[in-house]
């Protein structure tokens, strides 16, 4: 009652001209005295979502009765989820996660092919109606203005977007694809943004044989495709598209004079072709590698929410995707989940990376990387700073994901070594004082209950371990990290 009276005053003091709604609904307080008119553009179960002449409105059932031709039956409340967004991952993803969803609730799931992308009802155990679904590929532009115009509910993009909340649902990873008789045994990033940029007519320029280079790619308004001109700063110049990522995996694999990228996901029967840096570190998109940060090219799909109520149904979705179900349905799609994993450190390629950044004076440094390295595991959580040691957005959800992880118990008989690098920029020892400074820091914030059996310890490397070449910013922005190893837990080792 209080929210309506406050809604009472604050209309009377507007009194502001405006254009009339449709008024198919009059929500009146249950103490009379109020009234409000307008579009009904949503009911989940406990609240109405009102257009008004005054805006959009959110009023709590239980306070209002309702009355006109579009109030719904409260006896069975049935709530409408509208997704819209990336077709291929849309597709591939959300009918996997709905299953998933629908078992761990003890729902009922009812899901059909329609047109481009698919419906779906969601019924109780009982058989009681809860929520229609809806999934229809959509451009990102017309998506997002469906989303902030109330026409959707939920929106899967390649990209964040003002005033609109992101939540990561999936990882993938950009990467090219030449026909399976291409000769090319790799190609640099710097490379590669040429060839996208139109700078590379012939296959020879890249160290290829002499054949025309032939740029095939999606539609400029395709969401992946976006995503990729918003990091070369460009748009793609292609010379042949393909409506989808299948026929696109398929019409490379077809053409030897072909270059493309796509998502690593949809390689199809085209060849991946490596990727090294600038000065020859590869970069490898494997789920470790996509999860840590370490390959330049990720692609996060977020899934984009308004910031207004949701539907019950949709809230409880949107909790759902955190857990390990979830995780497992995304996986099982084919793309990257977010669940941390665990590798070992003894890796030949960052071995050899840390082999090729010795210095004069770093020898006895490189020898503490290599003993601690072993018997060591590395967790798929990093965390980039920058060059005064301020963590990125990524760094700090990951530091609440490490927390809770601790608190729950999930590496009892192991201790956590907060293990810090930093790029080549500056002398050996400043390097390996930052990278310490911020490890150490980070360790200083895990503040909440660990159990016994775990302890937290931070170290320094400095520029050690190299991800990439300090000869480019984006290369050094890969070299600021401290990564997360687990070590077995054995008596005498340093206290935290």
């Amino acid at each position: 009652m209080r929210r309506l009276t406050w809604w009472a005053a604050t209309l009377a003091a507007l009194a502001l001209p405006a254009p009339l709604l449709a008024q198919d609904v009059t929500l009146t307080a249950r103490g009379g005295g109020l009234s409000i008119e307008g579009a009904l553009t949503g009911f989940d179960g406990e609240f109405y979502r009102v257009a008004t002449r005054y805006g959009a409105l959110t009023v709590d059932a239980a306070a209002v009765i309702c009355d006109g031709p579009a109030c719904p039956d409260l006896t069975a409340p049935l709530a409408t989820i509208r997704l819209l967004g990336a077709a291929e991952p849309g597709n591939a993803i959300l009918p996997r996660l709905l299953e998933a969803f629908a078992a761990a609730h003890g729902y009922r799931l009812d899901l059909t092919a329609a047109g481009d992308g698919f419906q779906a009802r969601l019924d109780s155990a009982e058989g009681r109606p809860l929520a229609k679904l809806g999934f229809t590929p959509t451009p990102p532009e017309e998506a997002l203005e469906a989303l902030r115009s109330d026409a959707a509910e939920l929106v899967l993009a390649t990209e964040p977007a003002p005033g609109l909340t992101a939540r990561v649902l999936a990882l993938d990873a950009l990467q090219p694809i030449v026909a399976p008789d291409n000769p090319l045994p790799r190609l640099s990033t710097r490379d590669l943004a040429r060839a996208l940029s139109g700078e590379v007519a012939n296959w020879a320029e890249l160290g290829g044989p002499d054949r025309p280079l032939v740029l095939h790619a999606l539609p400029a308004a395709d969401g992946l495709q976006a995503a990729l001109a918003a990091r070369l700063g460009r748009p793609v110049a292609a010379t042949v598209t393909h409506p989808d990522l299948a026929s696109l995996a398929e019409g490379v694999a077809r053409d030897p004079y072909a270059l493309a990228i796509t998502g690593r996901s949809a390689q199809g029967t085209a060849r991946a072709l490596p990727l090294t840096d600038s000065c020859g570190f590869p970069l490898q998109p494997s789920p470790v590698a996509v999860k840590a940060g370490d390959y330049p090219l990720a692609l996060p799909l977020y899934l984009l929410t308004p910031r207004r109520r949701l539907p019950l149904v949709a809230r409880e979705l949107l909790d759902f995707l955190s857990t390990p179900p979830a995780q497992q349905a995304i996986a099982a799609a084919g793309y990257i989940d977010r669940a941390p994993m665990r590798a070992a450190l003894a890796d030949g390629a960052r071995l050899i990376n840390a082999i090729r950044a010795v210095e004069d004076g770093s020898l006895p440094q490189l020898h503490r990387l290599a003993e601690t390295m072993a018997g060591a595991e590395r967790l798929s959580l990093s965390f980039r700073f920058d060059a005064e040691g301020a963590l990125d957005p990524q760094g700090r959800e990951a530091l609440t994901d490490l927390a809770r992880m601790i608190e729950i118990g999930q590496f009892r008989g192991q201790d956590i070594v907060l293990t810090g690098f930093s790029d080549g920029e500056d002398a050996l020892a400043r390097s390996e004082r930052q990278a310490a400074s911020v490890a150490a820091a980070l360790a200083e914030a895990m503040t909440g209950p660990a159990p016994e059996e775990t302890a937290i310890r931070s170290r320094g490397f400095g520029a050690a371990l190299p991800m990439a070449c300090d000869s480019t910013e984006a290369g050094r922005r890969l070299n600021r990290r401290v990564e997360v190893w687990l070590e077995p837990r054995v008596t005498g080792n340093p206290a935290p």
